[in-house]
């Protein structure tokens, strides 16, 4: 009488391959069709409010399309002499160091500063005012940035403001005399609720641990922050810097308080482009600076990215 034979093993798979994978299942058995119908809607929307603008800004980038007369009906192609028209215009020039001021001064320095100061402070207040606190900062973002610029016209007005009414400086046109500190000032005020409430988040991954023991060594303030905060909350600080730098340097809101001026002293580069496109009624050249602001955009975060990378 034979036994019977033991079943064979399975194949092993060949030295320095994985094991072998079958096609891919379609789990929801929607079929490519199904699927496809599902995602065009969003396809469809980020083709037309996308992808489309962005190509048409570059092509007539490279034109000399005009608001009106002749180059508006017949643009021709001007090749790169608007990009070279820009990295030699003095304006230009004025509104990328303003635009690198503003971003420096209101969201690198301001927004992520203080920001992290309400959140810190806030940590170990009642709960009762740590809600009014943040329920007011949030007021300060979400309002429409048309009664935010009203409120701050009234704030710096020369007759009958607030700030010359506190300071006891009447007649003082702050606008006017210093327009990127009042411009800087008002970003900070209005763009702090995000940095406060990603930095609170980020606060509640330190382990509490951590903070008795620097307490119980008698570390200082400072000494806990470097030592035990900031290596918690460091990748927490890159994306914050990197999302409210972008977001300051294409900013339109300062042109609702000052619209560049006096004699182009804050025109940011947003700014800049919207008195070209539409007062100068140079569409093309207003284009092409767009784009340069767009791959500044890019390269910005290309090297954010790269640090939190590193960091992690």
């Amino acid at each position: 009488m034979t036994s019977a034979s033991a079943p064979p093993a399975p194949a092993k798979p060949a030295p320095g391959r994985g094991p072998a994978r079958g096609p891919a299942r379609d789990v929801a058995g929607l079929g490519v069709g199904r699927a496809l119908g599902f995602v065009a809607p969003a396809l469809l929307l980020i083709g037309a409010f996308l992808i489309f603008p962005a190509l048409w800004t570059i092509y007539i980038g490279v034109t000399n399309y005009r608001l009106t007369g002749v180059e508006a009906v017949s643009p021709s192609i001007v090749g790169l002499s608007n990009y070279t028209k820009a990295l030699n215009d003095a304006l230009f020039h004025n509104a990328l160091w303003l635009t690198m001021l503003f971003v420096l001064g209101s969201a690198i320095i301001g927004q992520n500063i203080l920001g992290f100061t309400l959140a810190w402070i806030l940590r170990r207040t009642r709960p009762a005012v740590r809600r009014t606190v943040e329920g007011l900062t949030l007021l300060a973002w979400i309002l429409p940035s048309t009664v935010v610029a009203y409120l701050w016209v009234a704030f710096y007005d020369r007759d009958g403001g607030t700030l010359n009414s506190l300071l006891g400086t009447p007649g003082t046109a702050w606008l006017i005399d210093y327009p990127m500190i009042c411009l800087v000032v008002f970003n900070t005020w209005r763009g702090t609720a995000f940095s406060m409430m990603l930095y609170s988040s980020a606060l509640q991954a330190v382990p509490p641990s951590q903070l008795e023991s620097a307490r119980m060594v008698g570390a200082s303030g400072w000494q806990t922050l470097r030592d035990v905060v900031f290596p918690h909350i460091r990748g927490h600080v890159l994306t914050n810097t990197l999302l409210i730098s972008l977001w300051t340097a294409n900013d339109f809101s300062p042109f609702l308080l000052t619209k560049g001026g006096p004699n182009h002293e804050s025109e940011t580069v947003p700014v800049y482009i919207y008195n070209v496109a539409l007062q100068g009624g140079e569409l093309g050249y207003s284009s092409a600076i767009s784009f340069l602001l767009l791959i500044a955009n890019l390269l910005v975060s290309l090297v954010y990215l790269r640090l939190l990378r590193r960091r992690a």
